[in-house]
């Protein structure tokens, strides 16, 4: 008898739980969405979509939202497309936005959102979150022109338009350069390290099979772009010319400090002294005579003057 009771109550309650999720369902509001991370290329055609599974309200309210910085903005309210998708941007019943010029700042969380005020649960809203990805723009690239044989030698390769950032390769000639060189017949015996992420290819000491023409191409999801090939030459450095130059110096010097003691000792770096005698008898004053006597060795007047 308990046991039937118990059978009885049970399939009451999976009766009372499915009239309750049949109420719950016709008087609340149920968003879903196809695609809650889209992505599109810039400049090409995106649908947020957002559908409604469920609502008992006729014409319910509608809004979309752009959550970028931390803070929303409108883009679609009151029945119209607002903000920087302004004539970018259409709804497609009942509540998808169809973006049909995605740019690069579209790129941002979106939040659509459904107010019926007749259902029990009157407001509803889902998150979709957009990428718009940006191809490459050609990279900036720098290849040392010449480097002596053993040196250390640095390319660089900087893109910075292309989203999601981009990743770097290097070519020499039509081979694409490895991160390991171990990895490589071609490029077993170079020592370089390669980074991916900033674009930089450093060789640690360049040698003779190094030089060549060089270039780098910048790739992301949204496509690549490459940089003008650039020659890297490789020379040796003279060590006998070096060596005769820095004599050719050394001989220049002595010669100047030998001249310039020579001429010290002839004197013609001497400074001439004043005498007694070369001393500069000053001009006369109109009414003054001036006489020097023997005794003083100096000048005094003859007569005064005539007032």
């Amino acid at each position: 008898m308990d046991v039937k009771i118990n059978e009885v109550k049970e399939h009451r309650s999976v009766i009372s739980t499915f009239m309750w999720t049949c109420y719950f369902s016709v008087f609340a509001v149920v968003l879903t969405t196809d695609n809650s991370s889209p992505w599109t290329n810039e400049f090409d055609k995106i649908e947020l979509s957002c559908l409604i599974d469920s609502i008992s309200t006729p014409n319910p309210r509608i809004e979309w939202k752009k959550i970028k910085n931390g803070g929303p903005s409108y883009v679609y309210f009151d029945k119209k497309i607002s903000g920087d998708l302004e004539n970018r941007a259409v709804i497609r019943e009942p509540a998808t936005l169809v973006i049909t010029n995605a740019t690069r700042s579209d790129t941002a969380k979106y939040r659509c959102e459904v107010t019926a005020a007749g259902d029990q649960k009157s407001v509803d809203e889902i998150v979709i979150n957009l990428t718009v990805r940006v191809k490459p723009v050609t990279p900036k690239c720098s290849v040392p022109k010449s480097v002596p044989f053993g040196k250390s030698a640095e390319l660089s390769c900087v893109e910075e338009e292309g989203f999601p950032k981009s990743q770097y390769q290097w070519f020499k000639g039509r081979e694409e350069i490895p991160d390991d060189p171990k990895t490589s017949p071609k490029f077993f015996n170079s020592s370089y390290t390669l980074n991916a992420e900033t674009g930089t290819l450093k060789f640690i000491a360049v040698r003779k099979e190094d030089a060549g023409e060089y270039f780098c191409r910048a790739k992301n999801d949204a496509g690549a772009a490459e940089c003008p090939h650039q020659m890297m030459e490789v020379y040796d450095i003279d060590i006998v010319g070096i060596v005769l130059g820095v004599l050719v110096v050394v001989v220049v010097l002595l010669c100047i400090t030998v001249g310039i003691c020579c001429a010290y000792k002839r004197g013609y770096f001497a400074s001439q002294k004043q005498t007694g005698n070369n001393y500069k008898v000053p001009s006369k004053g109109d009414g003054v005579d001036y006489v020097r006597t023997d005794d003083e060795g100096d000048f005094r007047h003859k007569s005064s003057f005539v007032i």
